[in-house]
């Protein structure tokens, strides 16, 4: 596999059979969350069917359960029956499940990594658009559907056809307040939604080599914002370093072979992908979005575009954006009242990211106008946050501090929005009704939705 990209090199590595233009892949790791495993199940009994590989098969319960402190599996009314279904089923096939009150609980795409379940290299998927969050530790992870849940609970295998690759380059210096949310919404502004579809992406260069696996996996979870089904980083030091010690992560002889692996891994000098995209971070400053869709997005210091102001294909939907956001061309986002800050979801919900935003908001307050919400993204990240005091930090600055789970994300767990309030939050999709019916959404790092939040209106966190 010389000359070969991280990408190809994987999935090399693990096709049973080629049939034509599609190949018989194996799935290392499946992560079913009770969303989109149900009717997967129900297709397993009916077929008198069970799962092929227990060992490499794990359940969690992280999208509909309350985040109210002190919560259970039936705290939440209209969870309580799917929360249920998937105890039960987890129960009968033998799975392995991360339930509520579990230690190792989270959102799935938190808690995979954390645990060491996710290993660089392995082939992973999920029933969940956001499995491209595993490939920050180099791993290939993407979301699939609940026909295709079923098929990897019975074959642990999927037939794919193989992705293009895309590499996108981060070089240059990366400013002071620029986050890797900064990086990744800077990246789809650039270059808009789609422009990954049908590629497999590998985020590269110096600023990427620098950053922590936390802001890694923040950058690779958007990776569907960007188009693509799957986003990677080369494991490296940091990666390894990372690993070792976890759970389910290897020890002994397994470990060095392990490593020695991962180290093979790294794309080759020679590979060729069949696109190049190149991202000044010099270029980047906070950035806040303002429509409805992650690639309307600005830096802070830069003012709204007007609809002719952007490329013709995104005229209408800007034209619809600015009505349902209620906002005017030309308008600055720093200043804009905000009514809900949302801190947590699978893209920003780690421990440094609750430490980024505890930093701009000790010693102040949320004002009553504003609603402010800190859902860390695992039991243990909240054990952490705890064990070093920033819940206090956030309780004594007026923030509810919550247990894990998707939360306000999606609205989920009874956790939503108001219709025609505004929130800025640090997840990774601002469509219309995201977070509530009518509801407006403003995507934004950690520390950019603190300073919003003791402010009471979006800020340029740089100022503070």
């Amino acid at each position: 596999m010389s000359g070969a990209t991280l990408f190809e090199k994987i999935w090399q590595s693990h096709v049973v059979r080629s049939f034509g233009e599609r190949s018989l892949i194996h799935i290392d790791r499946h992560l079913a969350h009770e969303g989109t495993s149900r009717n997967a199940f129900d297709g397993l009994r009916n077929r008198q069917r069970g799962i092929r590989s227990l060992e490499l098969t794990f359940g969690v319960i992280d999208h509909d359960p309350s985040t109210l402190p002190g919560r259970n599996a039936t705290t939440y009314e209209p969870s309580r029956e799917r929360i249920g279904a998937m105890q039960e089923n987890c129960r009968k096939f033998g799975l392995r499940l991360f339930d509520v009150n579990d230690p190792g609980q989270g959102i799935v795409h938190v808690i995979a990594t954390e645990h060491g379940i996710v290993l660089p290299g392995m082939t992973v998927v999920c029933g969940d658009s956001h499995t491209a969050t595993s490939g920050g530790v180099g791993a290939w992870g993407w979301g699939i559907g609940t026909t295709e849940v079923e098929r990897v609970f019975a074959t642990q295998t999927l037939l794919l056809p193989q992705p293009k690759t895309m590499r996108a380059n981060f070089a240059g210096r990366v400013s002071d307040g620029v986050t890797p949310k900064d990086l990744i919404l800077y990246l789809i502004g650039r270059h808009g939604v789609a422009i990954g579809t049908g590629y497999a992406v590998e985020y590269a260069g110096p600023a990427i080599r620098a950053l922590s696996v936390e802001g890694r996996l923040t950058i690779c979870n958007m990776s569907i914002e960007f188009g693509a089904r799957s986003g990677m980083i080369a494991p490296d030091d940091v990666t390894i370093q990372f690993f070792e010690g976890r759970p389910y992560a290897p020890t002994g002889a397994l470990w060095d072979r392990a490593v020695a692996y991962w180290r093979l891994l790294a794309t080759a000098d020679a590979a060729v992908f069949d696109r190049e995209i190149d991202i000044d971070c010099s270029a980047v400053s906070p950035q806040v979005t303002w429509g409805t869709s992650p690639q309307e997005v600005i830096g802070i210091d830069e003012r709204i575009p007007a609809p002719s102001e952007v490329i013709p294909e995104r005229r209408a939907a800007a034209v619809q954006a600015l009505g349902y956001m209620g906002l005017e061309p030309g308008t600055r986002m720093e200043g804009l009242p905000i009514d809900y800050a949302f801190i947590g979801s699978c893209t920003n919900s780690r421990l440094s990211d609750l430490k980024a935003a505890a930093a701009v908001i000790k010693g102040r307050k949320v004002p009553q106008t504003v609603t402010a919400l800190v859902v860390p993204g695992s039991s243990q990240v909240k054990a952490a946050a705890e064990a070093i005091g920033l819940d206090r930090i956030f309780k004594d600055a007026g923030f509810q501090w919550r247990e894990s789970g998707c939360s306000m994300c999606q609205t989920l767990g009874g956790d939503f929005v108001p219709p025609g309030r505004r929130c800025i939050s640090t997840s990774n999709r601002n469509f219309e009704d995201r977070q509530g019916s009518k509801s407006r959404t403003h995507l934004a790092s950690p520390a950019m939705v603190a300073a919003a939040a003791v402010h009471g209106r979006i800020v340029d966190v740089r100022r503070i």
